[in-house]
């Protein structure tokens, strides 16, 4: 086992409620290190949504995943965070009261007064469609989110599919891609109504194809698509040319290790609280998606407002001799201090 990092708060989960927390805790002076299962920081809006336009963010009409994310980062600069990614938190042991030895997949242990669980809906992944041979193409020319719209210039892409993400993709790439062709199972999708008048009116103008039906095999060499075998509803079969294929049939939400933490679930997330936002383990805290109480809403905004009331409650565990004075960004010379503005 290695030497612990001590800390005052531990934060599972490094997409923008987590990133947030950051800016919470160092206003009161509470040092954070942040543990995510991915490579890089920014949760789901980084790695499923990166150039996907977001629309609800008080103050700001509009901003992608990745623009976010990045704002956050410099955001919490004044705060220096630990990050450490490409780790899973494995084991939470309770050595305090309240106090807290963590233990991730890599190796590496945390010992804290607070852990902040923000891991959105737990670890995800893509739910992969049944189609022979599919592994084989993934990465090269199968792939199940868009990190970089250019990446699809010119090609032929087969987007799979009847939600928001298969129709705001087909809307989004059209411009950039060679040909487009959407194929749902039925002529009916679950999506926003004006993204399916967009591209019904793409496809009436000839644009675009819309094909209904699934696909059942695939064609290429050495992981380069160059077709997919598709079957229709009335059993006819045609053959696709394409070299880029974006299933999207959802993701599978796993609660993987939080499962084994000693903390009260209910049906898969994790009951607060509406304080401060504290699990069923006092020192404990879950924001964002991955908590559940009368009333949540699942949206950014409302897990920046729950990391907002959770610090104020950790500041007490971090700091219990220290009264917490309640104090504004805007005319707080000692707040704006700690952010650096002159």
């Amino acid at each position: 086992m290695s030497e612990a990092i001590k800390t005052d708060v531990l934060i599972i989960g490094a997409g923008p409620c987590g990133l947030f927390c950051v800016f919470e805790l160092g206003l009161l002076d509470m040092k954070a290190h942040v543990v995510d299962i991915l490579d890089k920081a920014g949760g789901q809006c980084a790695e499923l949504y990166p150039e996907k336009p977001i629309y609800d963010i008080p103050g700001i009409p509009m901003v992608t995943g990745q623009g976010l994310t990045d704002a956050l980062m410099e955001q919490i600069k004044p705060f220096n965070p630990g990050f450490h990614l490409n780790e899973m938190v494995e084991k939470i042991e309770k050595i305090g009261d309240p106090a807290f030895r963590v233990t991730t997949d890599g190796g590496k242990v945390f010992e804290c007064k607070v852990v902040v669980i923000s891991a959105g809906g737990g670890s995800f992944q893509p739910k992969r469609p049944p189609v022979p041979g599919i592994e084989a193409y993934e990465g090269t020319s199968v792939f199940y989110s868009v990190r970089k719209m250019e990446h699809f210039r010119d090609k032929d892409i087969l987007i799979v599919g009847g939600g928001d993400s298969a129709l705001d993709w087909t809307l989004n790439l059209h411009p950039v891609a060679r040909s487009v062709t959407l194929l749902h199972r039925r002529d009916d999708f679950r999506a926003a109504p004006h993204s399916v008048e967009q591209m019904r009116a793409l496809v009436a103008s000839g644009k675009m194809e819309l094909k209904i039906g699934q696909v059942t095999s695939l064609e290429g060499d050495g992981g380069k698509l160059t077709g997919a075998t598709i079957k229709g509803n009335d059993n006819s079969v045609s053959r696709l040319a394409c070299n880029a294929m974006l299933p999207f049939f959802g993701l599978t939400m796993k609660l993987g290790a939080v499962a084994n933490w000693g903390i009260a679930l209910e049906n898969n997330l994790v009951p607060v609280e509406t304080s401060a936002f504290e699990t069923s383990v006092p020192g404990i805290f879950a924001i964002g998606d991955i908590n559940t109480y009368p009333g949540k809403l699942k949206l950014i905004l409302c897990g920046f407002h729950e990391g907002a009331l959770m610090a104020q409650k950790a500041h007490r565990y971090v700091y219990p001799d220290k009264r917490l004075v309640f104090q504004y960004t805007t005319s707080s010379t000692s707040l704006q201090k700690k952010l650096g503005v002159n």
